[in-house]
């Protein structure tokens, strides 16, 4: 499993969050869309839909999402240079790749919560 002691990892979630709701262009349709592929398929679907359907703003999410994971998951993403990579290694074990997913779901909640505040988006 990975290392995160005393981390808060709520607060992270929150300011990765906040980073997503800062990328420009970004709206809360494309949050809940990728919590919805999330859900059904994935930390990697979501990452693939992403690059898919919304071009502008998947590559800074997945590089925010990559540092956010390779902070998260100390040692164990050494090497990985792309977010679908890291999803990979991390599905070498169910409870990473679970852990992943919850973390990432909580990061992309915040996003809707900061947008909806105002703390982010195309400002």
């Amino acid at each position: 499993m990975s290392e995160t002691h005393g981390k808060n990892l709520d607060i992270l979630c929150a300011e990765l969050g906040r980073d997503f709701a800062k990328i420009r262009e970004i709206e809360e349709k494309m949050f809940n869309e990728a919590l919805a592929v999330l859900e059904e398929q994935g930390p990697y679907a979501m990452f693939l839909y992403l690059k898919a359907r919304h071009e502008k703003v998947a590559k800074p999410i997945s590089d925010k999402s990559l540092a956010f994971l390779k902070d998260v998951f100390k040692g164990r993403l050494d090497g990985v240079s792309d977010v679908l990579d890291a999803v990979r290694r991390l599905a070498e074990d169910l409870d990473d790749l679970l852990f992943a997913r919850d973390l990432l779901r909580t990061a992309l909640s915040y996003a809707r919560y900061h947008l909806k505040a105002g703390g982010g988006g195309s400002s």
